[in-house]
């Protein structure tokens, strides 16, 4: 039987980002629960998703999608570090009598991928060059890789998700920051380390904000979650007059506050939307893909940012050309991108 409380979660998926007033437009739901299985010497694969608040450990068996098992646990608990958390994740899912053919993790952050090490994760303490590939390998012995958690996403979208069919993608996720991936020919881009498509961290206004890396006027600093509500707190401390919003109001309060006509609320994403478009203008220049796909919780804000998005993307990209045939979609995978991208980037290498 399975347990409710170890369900693999579902996805709520949006097929149109241009329907009007609904945040999530055309819908359906994707509901993935994980299969029970016997000890049969089959193979299996495990894949896990590091967050700054939870780990995310599913197993899946050679025939499909639907994990056999999953289970989630908090990053930093029982004064452990994240790693010795992730062992314990993975030593708990371990499926016995299976033939497991390696470990697959989507990590947050700069990641090394050619040699297996997180270079920095701001949202887990402590986590600066650790070798996340070594730990793994070295405790279970068996092939172990790791690549950036929004990148994983990316793939699991191009191969089991929205993405499917396109040759050329580039996939972003606009949440508390803001990270993504690009294929290109049917090759995801990771660049020489394994540092490549860090999109959120390209210079729209060098005279903007400063971003969570400590940069200023990063894409980042304006689109994501974090910069709709620094936006919120900075103009409020100008003396901006909001009914509905504090300095210390959340990206989903700021969403509500909006829906309600709050004005404050609205410019934010408004700013947020035309940065959006000035940003994927510039990679519609390089890439010139066929599909963009958007994830995340703050693409769920709908028109409110997207409608900006547009005209500002057609007002900054440099030609016509560029939109033509180009579609635009939001994730079908949602929070289950990363661990189903592992999935089948682990593929590649056993």
């Amino acid at each position: 039987m399975v347990r409710k409380k170890d369900q693999f979660p579902s996805s709520v998926i949006s097929d149109s980002l241009y329907r009007q007033n609904s945040i999530l437009g055309s819908c359906r739901n994707l509901w993935i629960t994980y299969k029970s299985y016997n000890n049969t010497g089959m193979d299996a694969y495990i894949t896990v998703d590091i967050g700054g608040t939870n780990i995310r450990c599913a197993v899946f068996d050679e025939k499909g999608d639907s994990p056999m098992r999953y289970k989630k646990t908090t990053t930093l608990q029982n004064n452990q570090s994240a790693e010795k958390n992730i062992i314990q994740v993975i030593k708990e899912s371990w499926p016995d009598g299976f033939n497991v053919k390696g470990i697959s993790a989507a990590a947050p952050g700069s990641v090394d991928v050619k040699n297996g090490i997180v270079i920095l994760a701001p949202n887990i303490s402590g986590w600066k060059n650790i070798k996340l590939k070594k730990i793994l390998e070295e405790e279970f012995h068996i092939l172990s890789i790791i690549n950036n958690d929004a990148r994983l996403a990316a793939f699991g979208e191009w191969k089991k998700g929205a993405g499917q069919g396109h040759e050329n993608l580039l996939y972003f996720t606009i949440s508390t920051g803001l990270g993504g991936g690009a294929i290109v020919k049917n090759e995801l881009i990771e660049g020489d380390l394994g540092i490549a498509t860090e999109v959120g961290h390209i210079t729209v206004d060098v005279n903007g904000p400063k971003c969570g890396c400590g940069k200023f006027g990063h894409l980042e600093a304006f689109s994501s979650g974090t910069g709709i509500e620094n936006y919120v707190k900075q103009q409020l401390n100008k003396g901006f007059i909001s009914d509905l919003l504090k300095e210390n109001s959340t990206a989903k309060e700021i969403f509500s506050a909006a829906s309600a006509g709050d004005c404050l609320a609205i410019k934010a994403f408004e700013q947020a939307g035309y940065y959006l478009g000035i940003g994927i203008a510039n990679y519609l220049h390089i890439f010139n893909p066929s599909c963009i796909i958007f994830g995340g919780g703050v693409s769920q804000s709908g028109e409110l940012i997207f409608k900006p998005f547009r005209k500002s993307l057609e007002q900054h990209v440099l030609s016509p050309d560029y939109l033509k045939n180009l579609e635009i979609k939001t994730a079908w995978l949602g929070d289950n991108a990363g661990l189903i991208g592992a999935l089948e980037y682990l593929k590649l290498y056993v």
